[in-house]
């Protein structure tokens, strides 16, 4: 039996030898030193802005019954986790019907996650000639209100999926994505490219996204991390695929004809996962009694102010939006950088791909460790902190090294392949999976928010695409990156302090 003295915060665990890192008991949980997986008790004070959760003793009972440790370290679990947030009974976290369900989302990330990992070959094709004579500020709004509007239409799609299931946004996101696309490909202004790939494109893929995301964590808790990292490998596959594919067809059938292939292929991909996404369990809701309490409530439910009250949630939210803002901007302007520093086409494309490419084992492997080892935000730290420190030892330096350019393009890859996988997860690990889809998507609207300006702040720095230009801009995005880092150790701090804790 365990039992709590004077409360006093993040002191959750106990460690039994200060001299190296705990590890879990094998009888225990492989993946309970976070938020999740604690009983309930009485033990524990809720205030009404969080938890008063403070203990300056935490004392160990006799647990001889679980037998001899094997480890001579180890973190002993409180009784109660105060943050705990969900039932680990509840969840299958494996079978058939969770795989297959991972499989859809894999499947659907492909277009979605896949077109956002691209978008440096759309953005480099048009500033060389539909939109030769514009700028690099006024054409990086067209990628800029397009992020924008993919993170930002993520909020009625959270409440939406957490009354109503996925099935409707999963169609009406597919038919829209889709017929964005074909209109895309008839675009010759900045306007049109605006109202087509930035309104229309963007609001389907927030539609799109929040559903195939959440979906998994439906089904996942304790392999979150690891089943997540798999469905959103489909975005570097896409990422891979898209921007080879798009150079060739570039050359052979021109822009037209390139997005509209395009655009059949996403298609299939959304249907394929719009058969086999669910959640779940059906959502148990009654029907609104009128239209005004309809709105009422998506308007309180989809983008819910009130989280950000809790400093854990805002500031883990904030490392999202920074990573994942330095993150997009790098992949949109990475081609048009290796195209002034010298580099043919073909580099300049692969290089994307590359990059995405490397992104896969940058998914899969941080996410087995953080469900493993380490714990999901002690890695999106490590994974962060990486990808800014190789902008400024590698990028920044030796860019006018094709073979650095290579060697970064592989190292980035891998160092920011789980921002996108881990967000998600990271974001589930401190909320409730009844309200995981409107957490979610009130974090991709700070993410919008976020997101709006800085592309164009990019597309000025780099001004007339000059390499002291790009210099600018490749000191902007990594700092980014690391106020990113330094957010998420605020988060981790707010729930753990600074204990070497799997968390």
């Amino acid at each position: 039996m365990i039992s709590f003295h004077v409360l006093k915060p993040q002191k959750l665990f106990h460690k039994k030898s200060s001299d190296e890192v705990g590890v879990t008991k094998d009888n225990e949980s492989e993946y309970d030193m976070g938020l999740e997986g604690f009983s309930s008790s009485p033990n524990v004070n809720r205030t009404a802005t969080g938890y008063a959760y403070n203990s300056e003793n935490l004392n160990t009972g006799d647990k001889s019954t679980n037998g001899p440790h094997e480890s001579t370290t180890e973190f002993v679990e409180a009784e109660e986790n105060p943050l705990s947030v969900d039932d680990h009974s509840k969840f299958p976290d494996g079978g058939l019907q969770a795989w297959l369900v991972v499989l859809g989302s894999f499947i659907g990330l492909v277009p979605v996650f896949g077109l956002i990992n691209s978008l440096g070959a759309i953005e480099s094709y048009i500033s060389s000639n539909q939109l030769a004579g514009e700028s690099s500020s006024v054409i990086s709004w067209i990628f800029s209100i397009y992020l924008a509007m993919s993170f930002m239409s993520c909020i009625l799609a959270g409440g939406y999926f957490d009354r109503n299931g996925s099935r409707d946004p999963m169609i009406f996101g597919s038919i829209i994505f889709t017929g964005g696309l074909v209109a895309t490909a008839n675009c010759t202004t900045v306007w049109q490219f605006i109202l087509a790939f930035s309104v229309v494109v963007g609001n389907a893929s927030g539609v799109l996204m929040t559903p195939l995301v959440s979906v998994v964590a439906t089904f996942f808790i304790r392999k979150r991390a690891i089943a997540t990292s798999v469905a959103t490998t489909g975005g570097s596959i896409g990422g891979i695929v898209f921007p080879i594919l798009l150079r060739k067809l570039y050359s052979k059938v021109g822009f037209q004809w390139a997005l509209r292939i395009l655009a059949l292929i996403c298609a299939v991909c959304l249907v394929f996962a719009t058969v086999m996404v669910r959640e779940r369990g059906k959502p148990e809701s009654e029907p609104f009694k009128s239209k005004r309490e309809m709105i009422k409530w998506y308007y309180s439910s989809s983008f819910n102010w009130r989280y950000y009250l809790e400093p854990k949630y805002l500031f883990a939210t904030l490392g999202a939006s920074f990573a994942e803002s330095s993150l997009t901007a790098s992949s949109t302007f990475i081609a048009s950088y290796a195209l002034v520093r010298g580099n043919s086409e073909t580099v300049s494309y692969a290089l994307i791909t590359t990059t995405n490419a490397v992104g896969i084992l940058g998914r899969y492997i941080p996410g087995y460790i953080a469900d493993k080892f380490l714990g999901r935000f002690n890695v999106m730290i490590i994974t962060i902190t990486m990808a800014g420190v190789l902008n400024f030892a590698m990028w920044l330096p030796f860019g006018d090294s094709t073979a650095v350019l290579w060697a970064y393009s592989m190292l980035y890859g891998f160092s920011t392949g789980s921002i996108l996988s881990l967000t998600p997860v990271c974001i589930g690990q401190i909320s409730k999976t009844s309200d995981f889809g409107k957490r979610y998507s009130t974090a991709y609207f700070q993410q919008a928010l976020v997101t709006l300006p800085v592309i164009p702040i990019c597309g000025v720095l780099i001004g007339n695409r000059s390499v002291e230009g790009f210099n600018r801009f490749i000191i902007f995005v990594s700092v980014m990156m690391l106020l990113g880092s330094v957010f998420y150790v605020i988060a981790r701090y707010l729930c753990v302090g600074f204990k070497l804790v799997k968390f």
